[in-house]
């Protein structure tokens, strides 16, 4: 099996992916039919994604998802995509954001993305007509960035203005699909949608969960990185998305622990000593508790 790890400088480097844009914080992707020869990747950046051409599946940490000519795909940092097949003519055009971008460009516009991608888990959205319309005028309007010198005054400001652009007008969209369904949810939501008052410190929890590397901390760390106590963010986790913050945090912790077991060469120590357990014994006790399975059966295990 041929693993990736898709990350600025891999997307960068890679001869077989036509890049039209790259700086610190953003690659934008103008063809990737490479992705013919990836069966398994892992995505170490947000991605939006549009598919031009064919299609494609793929399991996104556990979730089987389809995507169609002109649907879009969103990929949040930190992911792991499996069983990725895709049809001789598939290509897409795609943008992948560090974190950092892409919390300053949302700024309080965040809690939309993080309900679509944790709370609800919906990864591919069908684009309307006027939708399409935008987004190839935006593209066209980006290219001619891009050949501008890069020297050219406020090159860097007017490409990632454009971005920020269709994030926002993404962002928009998506959430006017919501309130159009009433904030039901379907086969691809979460029983518990979040209200539209998303707490702030909800938020934040979010996103120190997805940024940090070591998520295996009680729930005692996590509220004093925040400033609050550990019953309030508890409650205020269960309040906007119906699971308890330890919850929240096993959920990830065994996402990362499925990724390395099953995608990477990684001995168990290494992998104990990388999710931030006190030994091998302590982290094989949880994987049992969990899988039902010690590490190594879980590892060569056929599902």
């Amino acid at each position: 099996m041929q693993q990736e790890e898709i990350t600025l400088q891999t997307l960068t480097s890679n001869e077989d992916i036509q890049v039209g844009y790259s700086d610190d914080n953003i690659v934008i992707v103008d063809s990737i039919q490479k992705f013919a020869e990836i069966s398994a990747a892992h995505v170490s950046m947000n991605a939006v994604a549009i598919c031009t051409q064919g299609k494609t599946q793929a399991t996104i940490n556990g979730q089987q998802i389809e995507l169609h000519q002109n649907q879009v795909a969103i990929i949040p940092h930190s992911v792991t995509v499996t069983d990725l097949m895709v049809s001789p003519d598939f290509n897409l055009k795609a943008m992948f954001l560090t974190n950092r971008i892409l919390q300053s460009f949302l700024h309080e516009k965040m809690s939309i993305w993080n309900d679509l991608v944790y709370v609800r888990r919906i990864h591919v959205i069908s684009m309307e007509d006027e939708d399409l319309l935008f987004y190839t005028n935006f593209y066209e309007m980006l290219s001619v960035c891009f050949f501008k010198h890069t020297d050219y005054p406020l090159r860097t400001d007017v490409i990632q203005s454009l971005l920020r652009a269709a994030i926002l007008g993404l962002c928009g969209a998506i959430k006017q699909r919501i309130l159009t369904d009433g904030g039901r949810p379907n086969s691809q939501t979460s029983k518990h949608p979040i209200s539209q008052t998303t707490s702030t410190h909800f938020q934040r929890f979010l996103d120190l969960l997805h940024s940090t590397d070591v998520k295996h901390r009680t729930v005692e760390w996590y509220a004093t990185e925040l400033c609050i106590s550990p019953k309030h963010l508890s409650v205020l986790c269960k309040k906007h998305s119906g699971k308890t913050a330890n919850e929240w945090i096993t959920e990830h912790v065994l996402e990362d622990i499925r990724y390395y077991l099953k995608q990477t060469d990684y001995s168990i120590k290494q992998i104990c000593d990388l999710l931030g357990f006190p030994n091998t014994s302590f982290f094989g006790k949880y994987v049992k508790d969990h899988f039902g399975m010690t590490p190594m059966e879980f590892r060569f295990v056929d599902f």
